[in-house]
């Protein structure tokens, strides 16, 4: 699939309407609804969609696609992804990342590299998650994180993904740098959160990153900003002609 990218784009002569794939790399406190209303808003079509949510306090590849390429998302939904990031042990929080507070503290003095490299090999292969509190899973018709902030606890069921790399980049304890390639409805959240708990001191997910979705890789995509002047640019160049 081709698409609008860094290395494409000074010979893209796009036409948002009949569709186009674009490579948006997702700022923190981003939601991935905020790169679709920005790329709507600058090449002025309505229909726009975005291939797979990524939390707003993560960062990293949010592919979006215009016009007819929406007919392309629920395809590049299913594409494996890959992501690194920050788990920090010791703490917990009730959202399983960084958004809230903290919830519990233990010590994870006693913790050892090799205990850490033997609890994630349980995370690799077919795994059974229960999609956390704080997540956009409908029950009811409302969204799991509205109960959540209600304080309220919903039963959730466990579902069957897929993790096919866990890797382990460094160790500075509490941090375990990481990075890890899944199927699609993996919430790496809830790996950080049983890896604390398969380990006996709980953990959190510090710090998220989407690198790649299949082929397409974040070094390939533009920021909101360069996409916006790419856009304008276009616009003006267009009525020019």
């Amino acid at each position: 699939m081709k698409a609008i990218t860094k290395k494409t784009i000074a010979q893209s002569d796009p036409d948002f309407a009949a569709g186009e794939i674009i490579l948006i790399d997702k700022a923190i406190r981003k939601s991935s609804f905020d790169c679709v209303y920005k790329v709507r808003k600058a090449v002025e079509v309505k229909k726009v969609g975005h291939a797979g949510t990524l939390d707003p306090n993560a960062t990293g590849l949010v592919i979006v696609c215009t016009g007819r390429k929406t007919k392309e998302i629920s395809k590049i939904q299913d594409l494996e992804k890959t992501y690194t990031g920050i788990i920090t042990l010791g703490r917990t929080t009730r959202s399983f990342d960084s958004e809230s507070e903290f919830d519990s503290e233990k010590s994870f003095d006693h913790i050892t590299e090799s205990e850490i490299a033997e609890a994630r090999q349980k995370f690799l292969g077919e795994i059974t998650q229960r999609p956390p509190m704080f997540s956009a899973v409908k029950h009811n018709g409302q969204p799991l994180y509205k109960f959540a902030r209600k304080g309220r606890e919903i039963e959730r069921e466990e579902r069957t993904v897929s993790v096919s790399r866990f890797e382990i980049l460094k160790t500075d304890l509490p941090d375990i740098y990481f990075e890890i390639s899944c199927s699609k409805g993996t919430y790496i959240r809830t790996i950080a959160h049983d890896l604390g708990a398969l380990l006996g001191c709980g953990a959190y997910l510090k710090q998220l990153r989407r690198t790649k979705i299949g082929e397409f890789d974040v070094n390939d995509a533009l920021t909101l900003d360069e996409f916006k002047e790419f856009a304008k640019n276009f616009s003006i160049a267009a009525e020019m002609n």
